[in-house]
């Protein structure tokens, strides 16, 4: 029989300690049931709440700021993940991603280890579940074995997506949550089943629609990285689709596509995903004007560019200046 291990002592709680955060018994700031962590006040500010079963999910909600830009590196337990960000400023560096705000996240944890680059001030609010194999391969296969569909790749299949206020919905109803006993047992177990369900859902009604992924050949290859390269260097220009398809040597069907798969994201996505980062190098280390800095970036309207950096970090362009620039 394998040997049964509680995520939240076995895992959560050295991990946190590693990183600065110390438990806190009598916090109960997201509900009785979990355990809140506060972040060192040498480092930081604020906490990080926990719910777990065991070894078959954990929940987590995340409410706190570095006071340094962090770069951190932890190898996650196998378990699929999945996480809302309201707030973040930081990127991903295996692969290199950008976080962002306003969007869904899938993870899938026990492969290669996970490290994030975190900017300084900048609150990381989130709230997101874990589920573990004892969950999706021992609990799910048991109770459903006529049925039984293994939601690793369902999971793998979202990414990082804003399209799925379903799950959304599902993310606010635990952060707002406050039961005890086995009303509140009944209650995460219930969401994660949820989870669960809804991932699985929605992979169904994308079926026959999703890219199959393949090797690229090593032109194409070639030719994508061409691409990526000249938006790195002209994010902040209309760049015509006639100038990228020339550059590829690719119709416009076959270069969004090409550029997805190698990307995972679209062609206007990965643009103003350099441009808000640009713009949160602007706020935080220069005095431009935000007028400016929107021209810099490639907005003529300073009213749009403020409404999409907030739909990227989940604060207006003001809001992040006052917090990156705190000493």
């Amino acid at each position: 029989m394998a040997e049964v291990h509680d995520i939240l002592e076995d895992y959560y709680g050295p991990l946190l300690k590693e990183h600065g955060f110390s438990l806190e018994p009598e916090n109960h700031e997201y509900g009785r049931m979990g355990l809140c962590w506060r972040l060192s006040p040498s480092l930081g500010q604020g906490t990080y709440w926990t719910y777990g079963q065991k070894d078959l999910f954990d929940i987590k909600i995340h409410n706190f700021s570095f006071y340094k830009d962090s770069l951190l590196e932890f190898s996650f337990p196998e378990c699929l993940s999945i996480t809302r960000y309201d707030s973040i400023s930081g990127e991903e560096l295996s692969p290199y991603r950008r976080l962002s705000a306003g969007c869904i996240k899938t993870f899938m944890g026990g492969e290669e280890p996970y490290k994030v680059l975190i900017h300084k001030n900048i609150p990381i609010r989130s709230v997101g579940i874990e589920i573990m194999p004892a969950y999706y391969e021992n609990y799910l296969k048991n109770q459903y074995p006529d049925e039984y569909v293994n939601p690793q790749n369902a999971f793998r299949c979202i990414g990082q997506t804003a399209g799925f206020p379903e799950m959304s919905r599902l993310f606010t109803e635990i952060m707002n949550y406050r039961g005890e006993g086995i009303a509140a047992k009944l209650f995460y177990e219930g969401k994660v089943a949820e989870a669960i369900s809804l991932v699985i859902e929605r992979q169904k009604g994308r079926k026959g629609k999703e890219l199959h992924v393949r090797t690229l050949p090593d032109q194409d290859m070639m030719q994508i990285q061409n691409v990526t390269a000249y938006l790195n260097d002209h994010y902040a220009f209309d760049v015509p689709m006639e100038r990228l398809m020339q550059i590829a040597c690719m119709g416009a069907t076959k270069l969004k596509t090409t550029f997805k798969q190698v990307n995972d994201c679209t062609i206007t996505e990965y643009i103003q995903q350099r441009r808000m980062s640009q713009a949160e190098y602007y706020l935080s280390g220069t005095d431009f004007s935000i007028g400016q800095i929107s021209g810099l970036v490639g907005y003529s309207n300073a009213s749009r560019f403020a409404e999409l950096f907030r739909k990227s970090t989940g604060l207006l362009p003001g809001e992040y200046r006052r917090m990156a620039q705190q000493k």
